[in-house]
């Protein structure tokens, strides 16, 4: 693969100031944030006072954990625009999730928040490897969903050239990557796979594709599935990290240099790791639920918003903000199997460790009496999809995961194609048992 570490002139200074500058930064604009959140938006004016604490008791950082969080539930109680700090009139873009769980959760940006993103995605993907010029193709979504827009105005502030494909349409993103021949491809890492797989089916060879780095981001994937894309194409995979409600992508991303977790752009996000339980801060180092203020945001300030994600604060390494940790999923699709916590991640590296598996698998959960069962189908690669071949790989599956993970599971081996493939964010969770 190509040296594609970025040229330390083009970094902002902030991504190398010592850790007291960014502190000091961090202080100030948190003061900022919690007093323009308890001045402008009544729910927080009610929660800190309720809590007994007010902007002015910010002394330190650490003071912060006086002060109420906020969940995603507070979005949807105050639908559509009762979070917003700022008049109506002052947000120029909405996005809203699907609002697939009850009421969308809406979120706001003023010109300032949208100069802000695209800086932060630019940020992201120059860290990624990306350079002024390169030619960008971008299969996120494009719409409400904040995964599109923000990748398109981050390359666009880059200095990219960009190809707005959005998702879907697999046989036309192979065709375009091979005859606009971009260098960085910003999409979810499920539905990379899904272009890997349409190469092969057209006979072409990815790694005489032009792209050099992939940015994945919107969905929680593993080491295993990075060395498999770098492998097919020849190119970077590194993590880009992001949520609607503190911003969407461009909080964090790996450096291509180092790729060792996400750094934090924390001149904009402050984090904290907490006990799900507890909610007590957890020092750097342990692994707890992700959890943000923001510094700067003007349209929608979020103190302390709970994102699930499970990870670990570490030390800044190619940058001297700290990283995150891959997400290993998150506290509320943590699947408990009698007794045993499984992320859909861990049964993704047992199926990209077994030989003649494809890389595509969905969990789906059922009852067997008074007992959840766990059903993973995945399906064999061409060549291996004779009925005795794929009884032996289920059969190698079910032991990994028994071994692994902890847990029986039945595992169902299709023939290539059978499952479920992703036109996004992919589904791997399917929940079959009856409500009760």
């Amino acid at each position: 693969m190509k040296d594609l570490t970025p040229d330390p002139s083009t970094l902002d200074p902030i991504e190398t100031a010592s850790i007291d500058e960014i502190r000091a930064l961090q202080l100030d604009r948190m003061r900022w944030s919690l007093a323009h959140a308890y001045e402008n938006v009544p729910m927080y004016r009610q929660r800190f006072d309720a809590a007994g604490v007010h902007p002015d008791d910010l002394h330190a950082l650490s003071d912060l954990a006086k002060f109420p969080f906020t969940t995603k539930s507070d979005l949807r109680d105050n639908y559509p625009f009762g979070l917003f700090a700022v008049p109506r009139e002052k947000i120029v873009r909405l996005h809203a999730s699907s609002g697939t769980t009850g009421k969308p959760t809406v979120v706001g940006y003023t010109q300032g928040d949208i100069d802000m993103w695209a800086d932060m995605v630019a940020r992201s993907m120059r860290a990624s490897g990306t350079k002024t010029g390169d030619i960008a193709h971008i299969a996120y979504g494009y719409g409400l969903f904040t995964g599109g827009l923000g990748a398109h105005y981050g390359a666009e502030r880059m200095g990219c050239s960009v190809v707005p494909v959005s998702g879907g349409m697999t046989e036309r993103q192979v065709t375009l990557i091979e005859d606009f021949k971009p260098t960085t491809i910003m999409v979810t890492p499920s539905y990379m796979l899904n272009i890997l797989e349409q190469y092969e089916k057209a006979g072409l060879d990815p790694r005489k594709s032009a792209l050099e780095v992939g940015i994945f981001g919107a969905e929680p994937w593993t080491n295993a599935m990075r060395a498999e894309v770098e492998e097919a194409f020849d190119m970077h995979a590194v993590d880009i990290y992001g949520l609607s409600e503190i911003l969407g992508p461009g909080v964090a991303n790996e450096c291509v240099e180092t790729k060792d977790g996400l750094h934090i752009w924390e001149d904009h996000f402050y984090p904290e790791v907490i006990d799900p339980e507890t909610g007590d801060v957890l020092p750097d180092g342990e692994m707890g639920e992700l959890v943000f203020t923001t510094l700067t945001k003007e349209g929608l300030p979020m103190i302390r918003y709970r994102t699930r994600d499970l990870t670990r604060l570490l030390p800044g390494t190619a940058r001297t903000m700290r990283r995150m940790e891959k997400i290993t999923g998150r506290s509320d699709d943590m699947i408990i199997l009698r007794g045993v916590n499984v992320f859909p991640t861990q049964v993704e590296e047992q199926v990209l460790a077994t030989p003649d598996l494809a890389p595509y698998f969905q969990i789906e959960l059922t009852r067997d009496g008074r007992m959840d069962a766990m059903r993973v189908h995945v399906e064999a690669v061409d060549g291996a999809a004779g009925e005795a071949r794929r009884a032996a790989l289920a059969a190698s599956l079910r032991d990994k995961i028994k071994s692994v993970i902890g847990v029986s599971a039945e595992v169902v081996v299709g023939t290539p194609g059978t499952v479920e493939r992703s036109q996004g964010k992919a589904r791997r969770v399917v929940d079959n048992r009856p409500v009760e």
